[in-house]
């Protein structure tokens, strides 16, 4: 609770991820991917409640057995490839109403810290916004992406005059990078999105941005996490 406003924390996970088959119970330096976000979460000191939304058992038996309460599964037809991502967070709100705001925790975004989850926190309520997303500072700039046409020639993604001589003289672009989403339960349900017309942005470190959705990223999440793990041993 923050201020007298209720917080609800959800994490989904679904079973039949294609990118990194069971990636979401895969074990990531030394404990299941789900597991980093669930034991961040749990240290906040504004989350009132932390659930689980999935539809499948092994999934939710280790989400509980690192403390994720799971009062409800996922029907399948919300498990599905072209599933719409705000769908679970919409059910589950059916299912656990009468929060004030509500946050998304994607558990392919192992690297975000208890500073981040309760940063983001605080912004939204400070801001009095029904709406907040984490990004961070995008390396690639669209006046430098090309297309490749039919006969192999590239021709610019953006025809501009304006294009800057060198990157640094560019306008700083921002992406989205799935680790933190919260919006109020009436302004999600009203938009069914969460990006609004008033959003604001949660600007974190690429260091800690690293969305996991292929093999290439896992290996290199977990090569992090033993560095992180490594040089805390060593501080110890």
């Amino acid at each position: 609770m923050i201020n007298g406003k209720t917080v609800l924390a959800i994490i989904p996970a679904r079973g039949g991820s294609k990118g990194v088959p069971r990636k979401n119970i895969k074990p990531l330096a030394g404990r299941p991917l789900i597991a980093w976000t669930i034991e961040e979460a749990k240290k906040s000191k504004y989350i009132d409640r932390l659930i689980l939304s999935s539809e499948d058992k092994e999934i939710i038996k280790v989400a509980e057995e690192f403390g994720c309460e799971v009062p409800f599964q996922r029907p399948i037809e919300l498990a599905m490839d072209d599933t719409p991502g705000v769908a679970p967070i919409l059910h589950a709100l059916e299912q656990v109403p009468t929060y004030d705001y509500v946050m998304l925790l994607q558990p392919t975004s192992p690297l975000r810290s208890i500073h981040d989850i309760d940063t983001a926190i605080e912004k939204i309520h400070k801001n009095n916004k029904t709406s907040l997303v984490s990004v961070t500072e995008s390396e690639n700039c669209p006046y430098w992406m090309y297309r490749i046409q039919d006969n192999d020639e590239i021709i610019p993604f953006l025809n501009s005059e304006d294009t800057p001589v060198r990157r640094q003289d560019g306008p700083k672009l921002y992406n989205l990078n799935g680790a933190i989403y919260i919006s109020t339960p009436d302004s999600l349900k009203k938009h069914r999105s969460f990006i609004q017309s008033e959003t604001v942005g949660y600007l974190m470190p690429k260091e800690r941005s690293l969305d996991i959705d292929s093999e290439f990223d896992f290996k290199l999440c977990e090569f992090m996490l033993n560095e992180i793990i490594n040089n805390k041993s060593e501080a110890d």
